[in-house]
């Protein structure tokens, strides 16, 4: 295929997690928010908020974007029409995260044709009230992601994926072949011991419980790395759903309705 920018870009991709003093400028960083604005979307329910205070952010990169799913703003939108939401909060926020994820993915391919690196962070719903406390975001409004963001200062190899067979289906589901599901875990098993990326990272999670410990760096790889994550860890759904209703959403009901000074007029 010929030489493209934009798929060396995507076929390259990798997360910085070290970067170079340097502060992009005013222009680079309104750029890329110009190219996440012109994401895809369902309702433009994707916002980002940007904090420049790099000794508090992860790595200490010079930029973090939380990318929201900004309901409160679609609402102020209907509300000066005359209209109130009636569409549950499960279905809004179906539609937002996906507005506000193509809007952070847009965002990161615009930075790295800029030169800039990032790293995304996915841990903001699971903590989205102490952000909602920090950014003063308002009722509706929910983190969904974070963007570690500056001028890398480092050039790790793309990590490995899984084999396109094992990605791309055609027509139908296929049925569970054995073969190539240990062919494709020896791919991503084998990429990422070759890397030698958990020892680097000095990354294991620990086994819970009385569990005899069988691993060390020398075979600890992603596919196990995955199931001690999603076999032990976020049990509990009622955890997120504190988080959300902590930023005003009820997966239970249907919309809650604004403040008595912020209702439409009849």
């Amino acid at each position: 295929m010929q030489e493209n920018a934009v798929l060396k870009s995507l076929l390259e991709r990798k997360s910085i997690r070290r970067y170079k003093p340097d502060v992009p400028g005013e222009d680079v960083i309104e750029t890329i928010v110009r190219a996440g604005r012109q994401a895809p979307f369902a309702a433009q329910l994707g916002s980002a908020l940007l904090s420049r205070e790099r000794e508090r952010h992860p790595f200490k990169a010079p930029l973090l974007f939380t990318m929201l799913v900004d309901v409160h703003r679609l609402e102020r939108v209907m509300a000066a029409r005359g209209w109130a939401r009636k569409s549950c909060d499960l279905a809004t926020l179906l539609f937002g995260i996906q507005d506000a994820a193509y809007m952070a993915q847009n965002m990161v391919t615009a930075a790295d044709a800029l030169g800039l690196g990032s790293c995304f962070l996915g841990m903001p719903p699971f903590r989205a009230a102490e952000i909602k406390k920090e950014y003063a975001l308002p009722d509706r409004v929910f983190p969904l992601v974070q963007l570690a963001m500056g001028y890398p200062a480092e050039d790790p190899p793309p990590r490995p994926r899984y084999p396109l067979p094992f990605t791309l289906y055609e027509g139908r589901y296929p049925e569970d072949d054995q073969a190539s599901l240990e062919a494709a875990m020896a791919v991503m098993d084998e990429g990422y011991l070759a890397q030698d990326y958990y020892r680097k990272a000095g990354v294991m999670v620990k086994l819970e419980g009385k569990a005899e410990e069988t691993h060390h760096f020398g075979n600890y790889s992603w596919t196990e790395h995955m199931g001690r994550k999603w076999g032990q860890w976020l049990t509990d759904p009622q955890a997120v759903l504190e988080q959300l209703r902590a930023c005003g959403f009820d997966l239970t009901g249907g919309a809650e309705q604004a403040p008595e000074e912020e209702q439409p007029r009849s």
